[in-house]
């Protein structure tokens, strides 16, 4: 039931019950400690009036002075008969037969429920003389339990208003300390999708509440970051888009504008058909880097085979200008039709944007990781574009002329992360561009 509660309520029953717990450990150490003092006091008290006594006790007959209602005395005889006591005591011992042996032979202390006309509890102390006789002090404890208890009735008094000032004061500490939690949570209900540049206000102190401020406000700033690539990317795919589609629209028009040929309709109709394929190109990449899931764990394949297949296909139109070098027994965990697709379009941007020779080359870089360096020997990417060379529909000016989407590298580097892989594009010292492919190794 205690979690459903509001924070502040919690962190306010929290203080209070141990506040509660510290008071009373506090009131009892407070009472026994006042208890223990009183009684020590009291005891030394009855021993410097023993000593006294031992004095007149030598006497023949020794005379003992009363009017104290709290304190009394006793002489008794070595046979256990009273020699003298005081008015407030009656005439036969205080003392029982075994505190009788004890007292003849050593000091002895003892409380008595009651004595004489004392109001009880009544603490003894008794001692032997020389001669055998033995001397007994009695003093009343009413007024050191009177003592503790005002003291307890007090505390009873005074520490629940402390408590209940100690829990009002938590509450309000609690409701200051929540505060800017609070105003961070008016703040991030009002930010929307047209106020995505919002930010949640943070305290200026350095604890959790200015951290956690903080990191909201860092995963604001990654989800605008998304929103604008988002947005860009339909803007962008718009722009793709449109061009086919104007081309289709006008082939078809002018197929139907007037009677036509035989050979006219026939070319008009596979033009047609080569813009819906390139649609459907475009579509299909689309669909493939808007694909942000993940293999949970990818299938091991052997490398250099996979390798050699893909290379098989390209041998036709590059020949020996394509160069593959993987050591044998070599594994990857990557899915086979991911790996097939983003060698080939490595390949197919070396070929389209660089020069050959185009060489690959697969190494073992420790335990857990296998890297797949893609290069040709054309002019490279120009420096300000390799920062945005793996971003979706993003072309160097002097790739704009050759056609394309800009979607190529884009696509590689959606299939490399879904494996669990990272990319990385550069200029190679010696000219060319080159493309690292992070895979995870694997065992056979």
């Amino acid at each position: 039931m205690m979690r459903r509660w509001p924070i502040r309520i919690r962190l306010t029953a929290a203080f209070t019950t141990a506040m509660a717990l510290v008071l009373l450990a506090v009131a009892a150490l407070t009472v026994a400690h006042t208890k223990e003092s009183l009684d020590e006091a009291i005891t030394e008290s009855l021993f410097s009036r023993l000593a006294s006594l031992r004095q007149i006790a030598v006497g023949a007959e020794p005379l003992l002075a009363g009017g104290d209602p709290d304190t009394a005395q006793q002489v008794i005889a070595p046979d256990g008969q009273v020699l003298a006591s005081t008015s407030n005591l009656t005439g036969q011992t205080v003392l029982s037969p075994s505190e009788l042996d004890t007292a003849r032979r050593e000091e002895l202390v003892a409380d008595h429920s009651r004595l004489g006309n004392l109001q009880g509890p009544v603490r003894v102390v008794a001692g032997p003389v020389p001669g055998g006789r033995i001397v007994v002090s009695a003093r009343s404890l009413a007024d050191r339990d009177a003592a503790v208890a005002d003291l307890r009735n007090e505390l009873a008094t005074g520490f629940p208003i402390v408590l209940l000032a100690a829990a009002v004061g938590a509450y309000l500490l609690a409701a200051a300390a929540l505060r800017p939690v609070e105003r961070m949570r008016v703040r991030a209900a009002g930010i929307s999708a047209t106020d995505a540049h919002a930010r949640l206000p943070v305290p200026p102190a350095h604890d959790e509440i200015q951290h956690l401020g903080t990191t909201f406000n860092e995963l604001l700033q990654r989800l605008q970051d998304a929103l604008e690539r988002e947005r860009q990317f339909v803007i962008d795919a718009g722009h793709e888009l449109r061009t086919p589609l104007s081309l289709l629209t006008t082939e078809l028009e002018l197929a139907l504008r007037r009677p036509r040929s035989n050979p006219e309709l026939i070319a008009a109709l596979r033009s047609a058909l080569d813009e819906t394929a390139r649609l459907s190109r475009l579509a299909r990449d689309l669909l493939t880097v808007a694909d942000t899931g993940s293999f949970a764990k990818p299938p091991t394949i052997d490398l250099r085979s996979h390798l050699q297949t893909i290379g098989d296909r390209y041998r036709h139109s590059l020949g020996d200008q394509l160069e593959i070098d993987c050591p044998a027994d070599q594994h990857v965990r990557a899915d086979p039709d991911d790996l097939d697709r983003i060698i080939s379009n490595l390949i197919d941007n070396a070929t389209q944007h660089g020069a050959p020779p185009i060489t690959i080359h697969a190494r073992r870089v420790n335990a857990d990781g296998v890297e797949i360096r893609v290069g040709d020997h054309g002019p490279g990417f120009p420096p300000d574009f390799l920062p945005r060379a793996l971003d979706r529909f993003t072309r160097a000016d002097t790739a704009r002329t050759t056609g394309g989407t800009g979607l190529g590298l884009a696509i590689v580097d959606t299939l490399t992360q879904r494996n669990h892989g990272s990319v990385t594009a550069n200029n190679h010292p010696a000219g060319g561009a080159e493309i690292t492919i992070a895979l995870l190794g694997a065992s056979k």
